[in-house]
């Protein structure tokens, strides 16, 4: 006999109805299992929406850009849009207005220039 079994019948009775019971409970177990191999496989839902080729996108920086006058900003400045000085309210433009701004009396940015690309003639 083993050893790591208990010597009396009522003892021995209780393990055999816990070993059925958890047999019962693994074969479960194992007809869901296969329930759930047997169903066609659907590709994963990302949890994240994936990135656009190329990385992440940025909003598209505008070709032409006003600064508004306000506290601290005497006239309408023009910038290109890119210009590094053009601060944080850059108001996306065309390039006829800024044109327009500019012939008005607006301040071109003494960083970007740009009336010397908008008022260029060809």
């Amino acid at each position: 006999m083993d050893d790591d079994l208990p010597p009396d019948l009522e003892r021995l009775r209780t393990l055999e109805t816990w070993a059925v019971l958890y047999l019962q409970r693994v074969r479960q177990r194992i007809a869901a299992v296969e329930r759930q191999e047997a169903q066609p496989q659907r590709p994963p839902v990302p949890a994240v929406e994936p990135r656009p080729p190329g990385g992440a996108r940025r909003a598209r920086t505008p070709d032409w850009g006003l600064a508004e006058a306000g506290i601290g900003v005497p006239t309408t400045t023009v910038h290109r849009g890119d210009c590094w000085a053009r601060g944080k309210t850059l108001v996306p433009t065309t390039a006829e207005r800024a044109r327009a701004e500019l012939a008005d009396g607006a301040q071109a940015c003494e960083v970007c220039s740009p009336d010397r690309v908008l008022l260029r003639r060809s």
